[in-house]
């Protein structure tokens, strides 16, 4: 370790090989995997478990307590994967009495200024480009892209392989696969883009296609359209994945397609 004038508590566990640069301070009951870099000026705070191989960027702030007034001191965590880099000024809060955690997972970027409040769960290979907010309770699938400046409202959740454009306000359920744009937040087609690059055939991608085309653009409401998809479509791995997300939803899912005059 290289802290000349890093303040690190000395019940904090930090591997060996963990690199830590001046001006940085750690506090007690924190863990810090082996490979991992810490930059200048980071705070990492009590109950703060992070992985390795991470890389932590100058002003960012793990593990602070949660900006809710109904947070009593409880002993609550953040859990941060392995591979995962954290930007400049990036500030992850502690878990409440909900769910006593919050919960990053492994080949993460959160890029700049990026905010995840208390008990988000976010899952491995996610982008949070500069300026995202999760506020708290958000539930972020795997391989999520969020754009920048893009806000999520609590209790929200957001589906596997979705990809959020930038300056979105997120105030319902953003479904699996798909991308979401326009205010209101609609859907605007599948992440195909995404979906190639992380080897999905065309034959699945327009599997999915045929679902979201009978969820959003035959003028059914949901209910009907989870019998007909239930009905006619062939049972597999990701038709039942979006079926039971929608049913699971309970801010309700984001609109079709939103055509403005």
């Amino acid at each position: 370790m290289n802290q000349p004038l890093a303040y690190v508590h000395p019940q904090a566990k930090i591997a060996r090989n963990v690199v830590i640069e001046p001006f940085t301070t750690i506090h007690a009951n924190v863990e810090i995997g082996s490979g991992t870099w810490i930059g200048s000026n980071v705070t990492i705070m009590e109950g703060a478990k992070i992985g390795e191989n991470c890389r932590i960027f100058p002003g960012a702030v793990i593990s602070a307590i949660p900006q809710d007034l109904k947070f009593n001191d409880e002993e609550t965590v953040v859990e941060i994967g392995n591979n995962v880099t954290i930007r400049e000024c990036v500030t992850i809060n502690r878990g409440t009495s909900d769910r006593h955690k919050t919960v990053i997972g492994d080949n993460c970027l959160i890029m700049a200024y990026c905010h995840i409040a208390h008990d988000c769960i976010v899952g491995s290979n996610c982008i949070f480009s500069n300026n995202s907010t999760l506020a708290g309770h958000v539930t972020i699938g795997d391989n999520v892209v969020l754009a920048g400046m893009v806000a999520v409202h609590q209790f929200a959740s957001v589906g596997n392989h979705a990809f959020v454009t930038g300056g979105s306000l997120v105030r319902k359920d953003v479904p699996p696969y798909v991308k979401a744009a326009r205010e209101p937040l609609s859907y605007v087609g599948i992440n195909s883009i995404g979906l190639r690059r992380r080897g999905f055939t065309t034959e699945k991608i327009r599997e999915i296609q045929d679902i979201y085309r009978i969820l959003f653009q035959k003028n059914y409401n949901n209910s009907q359209a989870i019998a007909i998809i239930e009905a006619e479509m062939e049972a597999t791995s990701e038709r039942d994945e979006i079926v039971q997300f929608i049913k699971d939803s309970h801010r309700g899912i984001m609109k079709g397609y939103y055509k403005t005059n």
